[in-house]
């Protein structure tokens, strides 16, 4: 009776572990866990006999349980399968509507004229409502193609146009250009450009036009991918990437006075003293000072643009492209070297007012030791004629 009641227990706890145990578990008397009932309870005939009936009860059930799942499992398949290829041809349509527009930013002299470019390309310059002056938008699509301005719509419907963003300080970012057509594009600038750079600076990015995207944008290595991408997304964009291509440019230029400083520093500590005339030095000071008021005024670093306040989605661009180039960190990094740069010509500035003051030391001398001289000689002539 004692192993009959366990049995029945076991049967009812089982199903809810089914998947676990296979139906030959309790299939015979000499499975492992009818040993050990066996061996547990003295093996009595009516013991065996109900125990051998229970067991192939409940292997008909377990194996009719499975046989049903089976069959579910194979009716399900089929469902299965289409909504896998229904998701694939829906993720594949979504994949058709993206857009990739290649970016690409130069810094290639330190004055552009904004104006001249204006009345030279009157009929492809975007209007703006903005209040900043420094930059201009120009859009060059085909002659077949309608003159819509990418505004509302989505890049899809210009996506053989390509536009340029000039700034005012010299950089200038092209979308949608291919590499060979940027020389045609830059070669545009060239005449309404006051110093050229013997070296142009390049930087490269892409934007993904995504209508399927489930949020405004998304950001990724070396691209950002936005659902919809018109004239404001180019405006910031071009802003941010404009302004990172010119600070490389800053850096440079500030980097080569340190060099500069770097090399003296190490020739006074051989020799204990330095040769440099006060009037490079005069320039080295205005050359740094004209740098962190270019990176300041000329980059407008920490204006942020009129769409950045009324629109919050295109303020999630801004600083995640701001974020994205270090700008900040950058800057601050400039400010530290120009610093550095502004304590070497303060040293140096004092070293060449010492020596200055030296050298008038010692003429004051000269002419005090000249007049006693004088002085002396003059007493003499008159005591030789007194006496």
């Amino acid at each position: 009776m004692r192993g009959a009641y366990l049995l029945s227990s076991l049967r009812l706890f089982l199903p809810n572990s089914s998947r676990n145990l296979c139906p030959w578990t309790f299939n015979t008397l000499e499975s492992p866990c009818c040993s050990f009932l066996l061996r547990r309870f003295p093996a009595s005939t009516s013991f065996r006999s109900s125990m051998s009936r229970s067991i192939n009860s409940y292997s008909g059930d377990v194996i009719q349980s499975l046989s049903s799942v089976s069959s579910g499992r194979e009716e399900l398949a089929p469902q299965k399968m289409t909504d896998c290829y229904q998701s694939h041809v829906s993720e594949v349509q979504q994949e058709k509507q993206s857009i990739f527009i290649p970016v690409k930013a130069y810094f290639i002299s330190t004055s552009i004229d904004l104006r001249s470019l204006q009345n030279e390309y009157a009929d492809n310059v975007i209007p703006t409502t903005s209040r900043a002056t420094n930059f201009t938008i120009l859009r060059f699509c085909d002659d077949t193609l309608e003159t819509q301005v990418l505004d509302e719509a989505n890049f899809g419907s210009e996506r053989n146009c390509c536009y340029m963003v000039v700034f005012q300080y010299g950089s200038t970012v092209l979308f949608n250009v291919s590499d060979v057509e940027v020389h045609d594009y830059l070669k545009i600038l060239e005449k309404h450009a006051a110093g050229l750079l013997p070296e142009m600076r390049k930087d490269e990015y892409a934007v993904v036009e995504k209508p399927s995207l489930d949020k405004w944008m998304q950001g990724g290595l070396d691209y950002i991918m936005l659902r919809k991408f018109n004239v404001d997304g180019i405006r910031i964009i071009g802003s941010v990437l404009g302004q990172s291509i010119a600070l490389d440019f800053y850096f440079r230029q500030v980097d080569g006075m340190i060099t500069e400083f770097t090399d003296i520093n190490r020739g006074m500590s051989k020799t204990g003293t330095f040769t440099m005339r006060r009037e490079k030095l005069f320039q080295l000071l205005g050359k740094a000072n004209c740098n962190l008021a270019d990176v300041i005024l000329k980059l407008g670093l920490f204006e942020r643009p009129d769409i950045v306040w009324k629109n919050a989605n295109y303020a999630l661009i801004w600083e995640y492209l701001r974020d994205e180039y270090e700008l900040k960190i950058r800057f601050d990094s400039l400010d530290y070297k120009l610093k550095f740069v502004e304590y070497n010509i303060k040293v140096l500035q004092e070293i060449l007012q010492n020596r200055k003051s030296d050298f008038l030391e010692t003429v004051i001398i000269v002419l005090i030791s000249i007049e006693i001289l004088i002085s002396m000689f003059t007493l003499s002539r008159h005591l030789d004629i007194v006496l």
